[in-house]
């Protein structure tokens, strides 16, 4: 329904900012992420999501794309509604996440408030699991990632990606030209997220 939003910051409070979109003031939950990157009265836009449950409509919204998809990717997870998404989002990058769940690191995930080692532990399955059935149906193809790109970490990048919710064509042209014997796996998932970004 929305797409993002674009206006002045009319307030802010712990997960949650208030965009003025011309005098009409949307409220937007949001991570502690996203509200370090704003300043009240300065303008800003923000990536949104509504959640309709049971006749109730709430308006999410984050600084990047990155982060919004993660939140979708999570609030997908049995068990994870939006609270703990925004809580885990606060608490680790989108590029954090994926490579949380492409490592099978459970540690990273029960570092946010009100995530246990069993929702963890089915963030990464699930997660994991979507990937699979991804590589397994022809959606997800290792062979997509650039022949220059080098082997296993390329691989793992292009994972943890898709884990983020991008589409081969999009992770296969980002990967593209960078060094990856030079970076590390979590700055070449970064690099990578920037050039999708732009």
């Amino acid at each position: 329904m929305f797409y993002y939003l674009d206006g002045v910051v009319a307030h802010m409070e712990p997960y949650l900012a208030v965009i003025d979109c011309g005098g009409v003031g949307y409220a937007c939950k949001t991570t502690n992420t996203t509200l370090g990157q704003l300043q009240k009265g300065k303008n800003a836009r923000l990536y949104t999501h509504l959640n309709v449950a049971e006749g109730v409509f709430d308006l999410y919204g984050f600084a990047t794309q990155g982060e919004l998809g993660s939140f979708r990717q999570l609030i997908n997870v049995s068990g994870v509604g939006p609270k703990a998404a925004l809580a885990l989002l606060s608490s680790v990058s989108p590029e954090g996440l994926a490579m949380a769940v492409v490592t099978g690191d459970e540690k990273t995930l029960t570092r946010a408030p009100g995530v246990g080692k069993k929702i963890a532990q089915r963030i990464i399955l699930e997660l994991k699991d979507k990937l699979d059935k991804e590589q397994q149906s022809g959606a997800f193809m290792p062979s997509a990632v650039p022949a220059s790109a080098g082997g296993g970490k390329a691989l793992e990048a292009a994972q943890a990606l898709a884990v983020l919710g991008y589409a081969q064509s999009d992770i296969s042209a980002a990967l593209k030209g960078l060094d990856v014997e030079a970076l590390t796996l979590e700055e070449l998932v970064r690099q990578a997220l920037r050039r999708m970004v732009k």
